[in-house]
C-alpha cells in the first residue's frame, strides 16, 4: 500500500500519452481495473481537475494520485544464455533511439498469459539496456522477423503516430500459402473483428462489424500445392495476413490456428515445423527525415522448405 499521495509532472518527451497508459507504466503492480476505478471516481487529478482515462497529457501537466494498494511487481524470468546470445546477433539496426531486432519464431514480443518472458523483457535484462525500452509494434509469437523497439520516448511517439497515420512505415512479409493464389487478387479488402472463445483463446474473423483491413499480396513463386507471396499490410490488424489469406482460400502453411490440418501434415513431412510467415523488411522514414531500409534474412528452416518444394515435380 502506498500510504502517500503521489505527484507526477509530465515531461516534454512524454506529451501525448493517454493518462491511463502513463500511470500504468509508473504504478507497477497496479491492476488496470483498480486504476480505472480511481480515475472514474475522480480521485486522480490532472492540474487539480478530474480527467478521463483517455485524456492526452501535455508537457507540464501535474498528476495527483491518491494512496493506492499496489501488489508486488511480478518477478520477470531471466533470459537463458542461448536467448541472450541469439538476440545479440539478431540486432539489425541500433541508432538514434531506434532498435530493430530479427525476432525468432516461438518468442512472444512480451510476457504474460502463460508466457514467462518475451522479447521486450529479455532485451531489458541484457547488458547495456537499462534505460527506456518499449515495443513500437508487435509480431505474432509464431512469426519471425523485423520488430521495432524504441530506446527513447520521443522515438516511440513518432513511430506510433506514423503507424496510426499509415505514413512513413512500410512493412513487407514473406508467406507461403496453401494452394494457388487466385488470379487478379492483388489486394484483400475485408473488415476483421476479434472474438474471444470460451477457452479464452483470441481469434479473428472476417466480419462486417469489424475494422477496415487491407493487405496487398504479390505472387513470387508457385508450387503444385503452395504459393510463395510477399504481403504488404496496409492496415495493422491482429492476425491480418493470416486471416486475409484464409479468406481467399489459401491459409498459411504451418498455421495451426487458421490453417488446413491435413495439408499442414503433408508440409510437415517436408520439414515444415512452424508458421511460414516472416517479417522480411521495414522501410521507414526516421524522425530526422532520412529513409531507412532494414531486411531480415529468411530463416534456414523456411529456406529449406522452399528448397524441398522446388525439388518436387
Amino acid at each position: 500500500m502506498s500510504s502517500q499521495v503521489q505527484l507526477f509532472t509530465v515531461e516534454a518527451d512524454e506529451e501525448g500519452q493517454r493518462l491511463d497508459n502513463y500511470l500504468l507504466s509508473r504504478l507497477k503492480g497496479m491492476p488496470k481495473s483498480a486504476l480505472y476505478r480511481v480515475i472514474r471516481k475522480g480521485e486522480v487529478r490532472v492540474n487539480k481537475g478530474r480527467a478521463k482515462p483517455d485524456r492526452r497529457l501535455q508537457a507540464g501537466d501535474l498528476i495527483r494520485v491518491p494512496p493506492l494498494r499496489l501488489s508486488e511487481p511480478r518477478a520477470v524470468a531471466a533470459p537463458g544464455h542461448s536467448l541472450v546470445q541469439y538476440l545479440e546477433q539478431a540486432i539489425l539496426y541500433d541508432q538514434d533511439g531506434l532498435l530493430i531486432i530479427n525476432k525468432p519464431a516461438g518468442l512472444a514480443v512480451h510476457g504474460g498469459s502463460g508466457v514467462s518472458i518475451g522479447l521486450i523483457e529479455a532485451l531489458r535484462q541484457m547488458p547495456g539496456n537499462h534505460g527506456f525500452l518499449e515495443l513500437i509494434h508487435r509480431l505474432d509469437r509464431e512469426t519471425s522477423g523485423c520488430v521495432m523497439v524504441a530506446r527513447k520516448r520521443s522515438v516511440l511517439k513518432y513511430f506510433q503516430e506514423a503507424l496510426r497515420e499509415r505514413e512513413g512505415v512500410k512493412k513487407s512479409y514473406l508467406a507461403l500459402v496453401q494452394g494457388r493464389w487466385p488470379k487478379n487478387t492483388p489486394v484483400v479488402d475485408v473488415p476483421l473483428k476479434r472474438f474471444l472463445q470460451n477457452n479464452g483463446e483470441r481469434i479473428v474473423r472476417v466480419n462486417d462489424e469489424g475494422k477496415p483491413s487491407q493487405t496487398r499480396f504479390d505472387v513470387l513463386e508457385s508450387f503444385p500445392q503452395a504459393t510463395l507471396v510477399r504481403a504488404f499490410p496496409i492496415t495493422g490488424r491482429t492476425h491480418q495476413i493470416r486471416v486475409h489469406a484464409l479468406y481467399k482460400g489459401c491459409p498459411l502453411v504451418g498455421d495451426e490456428k487458421y490453417g488446413d490440418t491435413p495439408l499442414n501434415d503433408q508440409f510437415r513431412a517436408l520439414g515444415s515445423r512452424r508458421l511460414f510467415l516472416h517479417a522480411e523488411r521495414l522501410d521507414v522514414v526516421l524522425p530526422d527525415g532520412n529513409s531507412l531500409s532494414v531486411e531480415a534474412q529468411l530463416p534456414d528452416e523456411l529456406q529449406n522448405l522452399l528448397l524441398e518444394l522446388r525439388k518436387s515435380p
